[in-house]
């Protein structure tokens, strides 16, 4: 492939992510050009070797390292180093290729479109039944559908990301930015793929639901989610009109739903924790 100047940026926000970090990086510089992309990897917090193998694919990435655990400032950290837009933001747990990147690309290049992300494969291996029937709802919702988040992949062209720099920090912060634009204005392109690491345990899934429901909920205090970015009787109702089977699966997401907002006023989460699952990165 000739070599090209660098036309999109790249930031992955790394935290004690040794075990995955590898499989998007030779994803990412797998049959791209030589320079095409400028990969930034922003290890913060680490205990394990993360920064060191972030550092064997030099010099196809970039690799910078923070001492304070911190999503935002791994976020604020690379974006201040993007010298090309449009900017990809790519957690760490996901994969996505060169073909995927440049449909993102090609699609922000249209009149219009600031904010891009890719169709998302939830990879199913080894996931438990009542874990799946969670997310056999889940992934049938509207705005599960058609929003940014969930997906482990923004792309904003130059104007998108100077709409969202400026946000303060929400645990929800996907859906903070897909929500910071109209419906017309981000797009979920259909041949651009990214393969998410679902929870494989129920257990793991109410952690994760734990975090998002805190993460909802600071949002939704300051105004800015969308009716339509909540779950609405009348979506499941839709979804078993369309596919009856899908009644028996409701009640494990919905009770699912309940004891996360139950234990997450509980608990409290902390805002700058990583509340992650590990399950998914076994």
């Amino acid at each position: 492939m000739a070599q090209v100047s660098p036309s999109v940026t790249v930031v992955v926000p790394a935290h004690n992510e040794e075990f995955a970090l590898a499989r998007l990086l030779t994803a990412l510089l797998h049959d791209s050009a030589a320079d095409e992309f400028t990969i930034i990897v922003v290890c913060n917090g680490c205990t394990d070797n993360t920064a060191t193998v972030a550092r064997s694919f030099e010099p196809g990435v970039v690799v910078v390292e923070l001492e304070v655990p911190s999503k935002p400032a791994a976020l604020h950290t690379g974006a201040a180093l993007a010298v090309t837009f449009p900017i990809l933001f790519v957690d760490a747990d996901v994969v996505i290729d060169a073909t995927s990147i440049r449909g993102l690309v090609t699609r922000l290049d249209q009149p219009g479109q600031l904010a891009a992300g890719p169709t998302r494969h939830l990879a199913r291996g080894g996931v438990s039944a009542i874990a799946g029937w969670y997310y056999d709802i889940w992934e049938r919702l509207p705005q599960v559908r058609t929003g940014l988040f969930g997906r482990g992949v923004i792309a904003l062209s130059e104007a998108g990301y100077r709409r969202v720099a400026q946000l303060p920090h929400f645990i929800s912060d996907d859906l903070a930015v897909s929500e910071s634009f109209h419906p017309d204005e981000r797009t979920i392109v259909a041949d651009a793929t990214v393969t998410v690491w679902p929870a494989r345990r129920w257990r793991a899934l109410l952690a994760r639901r734990i975090r998002v429901t805190h993460g909802n909920r600071e949002l939704a205090q300051t105004g800015r989610v969308s009716e339509s970015a909540s779950t609405r009787p009348a979506d499941l109702y839709r979804i078993v009109r369309r596919e009856p089977a899908m009644v028996w699966r409701i009640p494990v997401f919905l009770g699912t739903a309940v004891v996360a907002r139950v234990l997450e006023r509980t608990m409290r989460p902390a805002t700058g924790t990583w509340l992650r699952d590990e399950t998914s990165r076994a």
